[in-house]
């Protein structure tokens, strides 16, 4: 059930070309759906902290996630177009980490109260751990783990690096809402 529940609610999968990494990127959600006790994946919100200080109770994880991942392969598109054969870029491992960046925000928060996973974790860590739990490979575990400042990692990979900036950039425009000014929040 909750696999049907990835699929409606990431068409974006389809754009993954290898079938085994697709079915990995919907069993990893399906997964922490399951472990989480979430039946409505559509309904858990992006970043609840932020939100409340915000006022933007209405973001939901799944409109950030789908942000990313077409900023990321508008990106991806873009560089491949204009630098050719000069640029070794793995579509599937842009489109997947995308997907997959944020999915261990189901293990962060109940409801919209923080648990100890964000607490003391926070969502790249164990982000890692749902990834190869997932058996997804290790490109896609460094995207997940680079995607943030909350770690030290810095982007090995040009599909990391453009993971990173669509994350940042659709997160901007989620702060947008509440402000005019980017730099006072």
């Amino acid at each position: 059930m909750s696999e049907n529940a990835v699929r409606t609610a990431f068409p974006e999968l389809e754009a993954i070309a290898d079938d085994d990494l697709r079915d990995g990127v919907v069993d990893a959600w399906a997964t922490a759906m399951a472990e989480h006790g979430i039946d409505d994946l559509e309904a858990v919100p992006w970043l609840p902290p932020t939100q409340r200080e915000l006022g933007l109770d209405d973001e939901s994880l799944v409109d950030h996630v789908q942000d990313v991942t077409a900023c990321a392969v508008a990106l991806a598109e873009t560089l491949v177009e204009r630098r050719g054969n000069r640029l070794s870029l793995e579509f599937d491992t842009v489109v997947a980490g995308a997907l997959i960046h944020d999915v261990s925000k189901l293990a962060e928060f109940d409801g919209h109260e923080e648990t100890p996973v964000y607490n003391l974790l926070g969502h790249p860590y164990y982000g890692v751990h749902v990834v190869a739990r997932a058996e997804l490979p290790i490109e896609l575990a460094h995207v997940v783990l680079s995607h943030t400042r909350r770690t030290t990692v810095e982007p090995a990979t040009i599909e990391a690096e453009l993971v990173r900036r669509a994350d940042e950039v659709a997160a901007a425009a989620i702060r947008w809402r509440a402000t005019d000014d980017l730099r006072t929040v």
